[in-house]
């Protein structure tokens, strides 16, 4: 598991803000669309049925695939750089962190300018703490495994 210092944590904050911007995009794009289409069954049921431009359908249904696999591949490139996506919609990330010989979270949710959190791994965000002086004296990640 990777592990990064806060100070790590913070410069890849640019990074995944910005790629956690596109997730959300993408689903809020994918969502609308399912929308769409789920309101066009409802209208299809409540008439009894009627003409539907076929077409048109497919065609929404491949935009809704191709906005879900540009989620998926986003999803995937935060998780390969070592970073945890707990909520997409708040836009909740988890920093694995190394403290005192034990895997803490260095938490940070979307709208937070720096990593002032942190949790452990069992408390999760509702055992957010501050940051304090042992995540500053921290200077090197290891690339350790479980």
């Amino acid at each position: 598991m990777k592990t990064f210092t806060l100070e790590e944590a913070q410069s890849l904050l640019p990074v995944v803000e910005a790629l956690l911007k596109r997730a959300q995009e993408s689903k809020q794009a994918a969502e609308a669309v399912e929308a769409q289409l789920s309101d066009l069954a409802q209208r299809i049921y409540v008439a009894g049925g009627m003409l539907v431009d076929v077409g048109a359908v497919v065609k929404m249904r491949a935009e809704v695939e191709t906005h879900m696999q540009r989620l998926r591949e986003t999803i995937n490139e935060i998780d390969e750089i070592g970073v945890q996506v707990k909520d997409l919609d708040s836009g909740l990330l988890d920093f694995p962190c190394r403290l005192d010989d034990e895997i803490v979270l260095l938490c940070w949710r979307m709208g937070e300018t720096t990593i002032d959190h942190w949790h452990t791994v069992e408390a999760g965000f509702q055992g957010r703490q501050p940051v304090d002086e042992r995540f500053r004296r921290r200077s090197n990640s290891s690339n350790r495994p479980n």
